[in-house]
């Protein structure tokens, strides 16, 4: 799995990384079509949950050679999890996306007991998936991206020394937010697709108090996909409204925020919330 996409991705080299913390990371650098860092060095894009999403957005690169909307140049670091890591990609990120202290909201439990009723997990893969959100690590993860990987990435790279963004979708948009909100001076730009902002009770909601009318100037793009709010499942009817109210709370502040409500389901809206954050945030 951590090298599933090693060679079938074009202008993408692939390499491993174990962070200060222990944990192996795998890293995807998709390069746009003749890059040249020693006469036009290109900011970094950072996309999360890489094992999942790379084959999604890294192919969106061409979209710098769209004659129609051309998007500002970038080479995109897609960040997921290498060695034995990678088979567990869908706990392990509960761990280093989740904010400290994020409370598990009743609804999240009740969808993965579903998932158990259904046959998509049993009992012990729900366990270890539960488990991971009852000490998690956001603020390590975030400080590996900005410490860690990205003077890797600079260096090996010859990155432009500003304009860097950094996109997350579901518990990778709410690592968004809470990169965001930690006012990170990494990133010019975040795209946040259907944040994970389950419950009511978030550390996003208290982070926001906290933080006044003192928002960070970084821009923020927000996305939800409009079948979670009008779906039947409440996990995702509770996070689309939840991120409505942080959208309602952030531009009745003034904050540096865009949004976009997509026509796609919680699966199927990543590559589109990741299109609009380029169309957006990185538009020429």
């Amino acid at each position: 799995m951590s090298t599933m996409w090693q060679g079938c991705l074009a202008d993408t080299d692939y390499f491993e990384l174990r962070s200060g913390g222990g944990h192996d990371y795998g890293v995807w650098v998709t390069t746009p079509p003749g890059y040249d860092p020693a006469t036009a060095p290109a900011p970094a894009v950072y996309v999360l949950d890489g094992n999942f999403a790379v084959g999604q957005t890294a192919p969106l690169i061409v979209t710098q050679k769209d004659p129609m909307q051309q998007i500002r140049p970038y080479l995109q670091v897609s960040v997921g999890y290498a060695g034995e890591d990678a088979q567990h990609w869908a706990r392990l990120r509960n761990r280093d996306l989740v904010p400290p202290g994020e409370p598990i909201a009743p609804d999240f439990v009740d969808a993965v007991e579903t998932g158990i009723r259904t046959g998509a997990m049993t009992r012990e893969e729900a366990d270890a998936y539960l488990a991971e959100l009852r000490e998690t690590h956001a603020d390590a993860f975030l400080g590996f991206l900005t410490d860690e990987l990205h003077p890797r990435i600079a260096r090996d790279y010859g990155t432009a020394a500003s304009g860097h963004g950094l996109f997350g979708y579901s518990y990778g948009g709410l690592f968004s937010l809470y990169a965001w909100l930690s006012d990170s001076t990494l990133f010019e730009s975040i795209g946040a697709g259907s944040p994970g902002v389950v419950g009511e009770d978030s550390r996003v909601f208290a982070r926001l108090e906290e933080l006044g009318e003192d928002l960070p100037a970084t821009k923020l793009h927000l996305t939800v996909n409009d079948r979670e709010l009008l779906g039947d499942l409440p996990v995702y009817q509770n996070l689309a409204k939840n991120a409505a109210t942080v959208l309602h709370r952030l531009t009745a502040r003034g904050g540096a925020v865009t949004s976009a409500v997509l026509r796609e389901t919680h699966v199927t809206g990543l590559q589109a919330s990741f299109l609009s954050y380029l169309r957006t945030c990185r538009a020429r």
